[in-house]
């Protein structure tokens, strides 16, 4: 591959703040969004606000906003400021201001942030604000009348959008707020609805996605009785992209569709164009690739602003390469690139033609690295040019990145750091990490590997910060998870265990990596920071329970490493020679033959092989320590798999030791069920609701029986009573310590396909979320234990298990039963009776789950893996 140079438009920069702007946050209100309807024109020139002698400036006002609409903006400029001279002329203060501001706005569309702070700023001044460098100010007029109240509330309207253009989000919010107090003194409807949405705004590119989506709400309440208007159509458009960005992927569809029957209706097409690039978005997420083309290209067409026009042929673009649609992609490249050349400069231009750069990154279409390369240098300049630093950072951090692809390790090198120097100095954690990881990346390559290591750390220390408030981090990272997020943590573990010679790898640190790494891919699950009980580290459980063993096995890119913690001893570290590709196979191997009837010799021959990865490297420290329990913390696909059938080539791993799964280092803080007396909450289902497409459970009724005749005091719900509303209800009502529902359900890596079933509804991993809070919110005691005796993992999902931590994190019990597939429920009725026959008779909840399981397998009838191998026991053994 031939190199390039470095272009001289990178010259030395200084350093701001960079929004990383993502597939949903583009375009989602901008001035030209209140163009079409003159009652929600961001132009200051009503005539009953604003007096004069003359006329002619209110004129000249109205020939602005006309240039403005047309897009002939150095002319709307030229009108606007002479109807400014002559109202100071005058000594007309508001109808200054109103030009002034318009002029601000006028410069925005520009990009020409410092000439529109200018004018926002002396239109401010004369209305009675002072420092633009002090928000805690006051106004001059504490009660406005109505010719001023609209104009200053206008005006802060306004100059919140710049400041939110600028990256500028804590000012934005707080400006936004201290015009809503205006419109409420004004008790202007429109107004406060209009400020709101600007805070929503504020909270949303901040990444207080919650916060933001409350307010919305409120809005689209507020406003579902009042006639169509523009402001609705944006309400609708922001809390659809909210929704979407939270994961509620089918909210965000309903709401967004509603935005785009109305900005239908009222035949607005740079707002239609507007939503279906939204849809897009969603339907993107819901892995709809179809359609969300569709929308894009309906939004393309749909546009009446070219910028709203290239940014949804980015997204097809991108959506294609993602989906290695070259043929298609191939014809849509030379489209978008002469547009983005033609487009004005601003912040939004710039970040298109950034993410442009980046797709093409991705693509095998063509050798286009000098493109590239130009198109990123011209943008980092162009950022430059408007003062938007996170953009030059993020500019000069991918133009980083295609060095690296390029090999010029030393280029790469230097412009990562000045990217890395820009993002920090402006506190842009959400893109620091990225150029942190790259910058590891290189060290590596360059052999320093002590350098690449603390790179690494870096990475994974900022990510970590943005976790406790800002978990969603941005839809980048949501949706590119595996790659923006996943290998950090993988190739980070890489470096620490692969340490040689005086230096030994750091177990524990590593340990916590991949601590690290399942909390974040929980967070990514739950599209905000889950943890949120009283845990405890799993050491101090083990030394206390001197029976247990911690299994940490780490799947890197060629081997399988081990990290063992036996009680009150050093950590200790094996590894396997196994490729990644080649251990994802046997895995797969052993799901999917553990459920054939004819499958046996194929699963015991591919469970052998694992357990001589995974146990026997250990085998003799575990034979002489006496454990009788092993804890997993499993990575990746091994999650998949029970881990209670690995084979030695006699007897199954089941037979020697009691096995649970925790989800990371720390356990919602255990206790033990041994000698107390049980009372459940009970329920199933063995009659299907109309519409779902599930095998009837005939034996539900007796599995519930038989947790009664074991010694359990039991409240039932059972078919029809098993409704989402009553099991809400009754588990509020009394301090249940085992919740045990025998229904159909799923484990999904999606939580809106993670589900268990009533008889009213599908009760979603948020909603179940939902009731548990509820519960919590009335009773102090958590759920002991909860079983899902009925559950599988979703076909084809290969992250599928992440459901099932989800669902045991959502219930917030100490203990979760559940299956990995579906069986027999005959068998399942024989299994349920053991399992709390052994816990009401003092068994620890792993050895009650064990003895069950090796019931079945001393049963002629049962002995096959497929039917007492699926149930696996998530969090406290005890």
């Amino acid at each position: 591959m031939p190199k390039f140079q470095l272009l001289q438009l990178l010259t030395k920069s200084t350093a701001k703040k960079v929004i990383l702007f993502t597939l949903s946050l583009l375009l989602t209100i901008t001035p030209s969004t209140f163009a079409k309807q003159p009652e929600n024109s961001p132009f200051l020139n009503r005539t009953q606000t604003i007096k004069s002698a003359t006329t002619n400036p209110e004129q000249l006002l109205e020939q602005g906003e006309a240039q403005y609409l047309a897009g002939n903006l150095q002319q709307a400029i030229a009108i606007l400021q002479q109807a400014a001279s002559i109202y100071q002329q005058e000594n007309n203060n508001l109808g200054q201001a109103a030009a002034l501001t318009n002029i601000s706005l006028v410069y925005q569309q520009l990009g020409a942030w410092k000439e529109a702070d200018i004018a926002i700023n002396s239109s401010l001044k004369l209305l009675g604000w002072h420092s633009d460098k002090e928000l805690d100010r006051k106004l001059n007029i504490d009660a406005p009348n109505q010719e001023s109240g609209e104009i200053i509330a206008q005006t802060l309207d306004i100059w919140a959008v710049l400041k939110l253009k600028q990256g500028k989000t804590d000012e934005s919010l707080e400006i936004s707020q201290n015009a809503e107090k205006i419109w409420q003194q004004l008790d202007n409807k429109t107004g406060i609805i209009r400020s709101r949405i600007n805070q929503a705004q504020a909270l949303r590119a901040s990444g207080f996605y919650r916060r933001s989506l409350s307010i919305l709400k409120e809005i689209s309440k507020a406003i579902k009785s009042q006639p169509d208007s523009l402001v609705k159509v944006t309400a609708l458009r922001s809390l659809g992209n909210t929704h979407q960005q939270l994961g509620n992927l089918e909210e965000s569809d309903k709401v967004l569709k509603q935005s785009l029957e109305i900005a239908q209706s009222l035949k607005l097409s740079q707002e239609i164009a507007l939503t279906e690039l939204s849809l897009g978005n969603t339907f993107r997420s819901l892995g709809d690739i179809k359609n969300a083309i569709i929308r894009y290209k309906n939004a393309a067409q749909a546009a009446s602003n070219s910028l709203t026009k290239v940014q949804a042929q980015i997204n097809q673009l991108s959506l294609l390469v993602e989906n290695e649609q070259t043929t298609e992609a191939e014809k849509l490249i030379p489209i978008i690139q002469p547009q983005l050349e033609n487009l004005s400069v601003n912040q939004t231009s710039i970040y298109a033609r950034i993410n442009f750069a980046r797709t093409l990154t991705k693509t095998k279409i063509v050798n286009k690295q000098n493109t590239i390369a130009e198109i990123l240098a011209t943008s980092f300049q162009q950022a430059k040019t408007i003062g938007d630093e996170r953009a030059q950072s993020y500019a000069l951090g991918t133009l980083g990145e295609l060095y690296e692809q390029n090999k010029q390790f030393s280029e790469a090198k230097d412009l990562t750091q000045k990217a890395l120097f820009l993002a920090q100095k402006n506190d842009a954690s959400d893109i620091a990490y990225l150029w942190e990881w790259q910058l590891g990346r290189l060290l590596k390559a360059d052999g320093n590997t002590r350098a690449a290591i603390s790179a690494y750390d870096s990475a994974v220390a900022t990510l970590d910060s943005l976790r406790s408030d800002l978990a969603a981090v941005n839809r980048e990272v949501q949706f590119n998870f595996r790659d923006s997020v996943e290998p950090i943590y993988r190739q980070s573990l890489e470096l620490l265990l692969q340490q040689k010679g005086e230096v030994k790898p750091n177990l524990d640190k590593a340990r916590q990596r991949i601590e690290a790494l399942q909390l974040a891919e929980l967070d990514n699950f739950f599209r905000e920071a889950c943890l949120n009980n009283e845990f405890v580290v799993l050491d101090r459980v083990v030394d206390d329970n001197p029976d247990t063993a911690i299994f940490y096995p780490i799947i890197l890119e060629n081997q399988l490493e081990i990290i063992l913690k036996l009680p009150k001893q050093e950590l200790i570290h094996k590894t396997s020679e196994i490729n990644k590709q080649d251990l994802e196979q046997l895995v797969e191997q052993i799901q999917g033959n553990i459920v054939q009837p004819d499958g046996m010799q194929k699963f015991q021959t591919a469970s052998k092989r694992l357990y001589e990865l995974l146990i026997k490297p250990v085998e003799i420290e575990l034979k002489n320590s006496a454990v009788g329990t092993l804890v997993f913390i499993p990575d990746g696909l091994l999650r998949n798999i029970p881990m209670a059938a690995l084979y030695d080539g006699k007897d199954y791993l089941v037979k020697k030791y009691a096995i649970a799964i925790s989800p990371g280092l720390q356990l919602f803080t255990p206790k033990s069920l041994a000698g107390q007396k049980l009372n459940a909450l009970v329920g199933g289902l063995s009659k299907i609701p109309a519409g779902e497409n599930f095998a009837p459970l005939p034996n539900v009724n007796q599995e519930l029986t038989s947790i009664e005749k074991s010694g359990v005091s039991t409240v039932k719900l059972y078919n029809e009573r098993f409704r989402s509303n009553i099991l809400k209800e009754k588990i509020n009502a009394q301090p249940f310590q085992v919740v045990h529902l025998a229904t159909h359900g799923q484990f999904s890596s999606n939580p809106n396909k993670t589900f268990l079933l009533a008889s009213d509804k599908r009760i979603k991993v948020a909603e179940l979320d939902r009731l548990i809070k509820s519960r919590r919110q009335q009773r102090a005691e958590p759920i002991e234990l909860l079983v899902l005796s009925a559950c599988e993992t979703a076909t084809g999902d290969n992250r599928a298990a992440l459901g099932l931590a989800g669902i045991a994190l959502s219930a917030g019990a100490r203990s979760t039963l559940a299956s990995l597939w579906q069986i027999g429920d005959d068998s399942t009725a024989y299994f349920i009776d053991e399992f709390y026959t052994q816990l009401v008779s003092g068994k620890s909840t792993a050895e009650a789950l064990r003895l069950a399981q090796v019931k079945l397998l001393n049963d002629s009838a049962y002995n096959r893996p497929m039917y007492w191998a699926p149930y696996v026991l998530v969090g406290s053994w005890l």
